[in-house]
């Protein structure tokens, strides 16, 4: 008995070990850069060991890069509710692939939860702005740049989100002096129409004053039954 317990638990620690070399050699091919390669060593990792989450979040990465959007979000999905103190980060990858596909709104859904996870999350603040820019919701893009940059005060991109703003508070301005200018006008033509219904109904009753003066007058006249000779 003791013996086949020795051989169990000889055959266990060389499982660990051959799982634990595998994955280092898709953590050093995905690390130098080689997505293609990568995968196909970090899906079999991820099948002898599906609790690996840092295999699995090599995994997603290697196939953003390789655009297989899919497979990226599948994998990120079945990573949401097992990955702990990485949930944020999965949210985030999430977020980014929505984005690269054009789901602005799907996007903007998986950032915010990411900034659910960790209050502090610059680029989620940064990539959800950007999101929101896309999908016109420009007021909460502003105070998510703002965020970032409270957040980032030294980031290399403040001049360009700055300018971004600027931008954006142009924008704004103009679209609300085109709301007041179309309020404006469309209060004159309400007037222009009131005054015109006063002006047609007016006339109306004028005219209809007249008739019943011309009734008036008619009912005054006599008439003559005798008869007109000529002489």
């Amino acid at each position: 008995m003791l013996f086949f317990t020795y051989c169990y638990l000889s055959v266990g620690i060389l499982y660990a070990q051959d799982t634990q070399t595998n994955f280092a050699r898709a953590e050093d091919t995905f690390l130098r850069n080689k997505p293609q390669e990568a995968i196909p060593m970090l899906e079999s990792v991820l099948t002898a060991d599906p609790a690996n989450i840092k295999a699995a979040m090599y995994l997603g990465i290697a196939y953003q890069q390789m655009k297989r959007w899919d497979d990226a979000i599948a994998l990120y999905k079945k990573l949401l509710n097992r990955a702990g103190v990485d949930t944020a980060q999965v949210a985030y990858n999430l977020g980014n692939v929505y984005f690269a596909r054009g789901s602005a709104a799907f996007a903007e859904e998986y950032y915010s939860l990411a900034i659910q996870k960790n209050e502090s999350y610059s680029s989620a603040y940064l990539n959800r702005a950007n999101a929101r820019i896309k999908v016109g919701n420009l007021a909460d893009a502003v105070k998510d740049y703002t965020t970032y940059l409270s957040l980032e005060p030294a980031s290399p991109k403040r001049p360009q989100i700055e300018q971004l703003l600027a931008l954006i508070q142009a924008q704004v301005a103009a679209e609300e002096q085109k709301k007041l200018e179309a309020e404006a006008a469309a209060k004159a033509e309400e007037e222009r129409r009131r005054r015109l219904l006063e002006e047609v109904s007016a006339s109306l009753q004028a005219a209809s004053e007249e008739t019943k003066g011309l009734q008036a007058s008619s009912e005054q006249v006599q008439s003559y039954d005798g008869e007109f000779v000529l002489e």
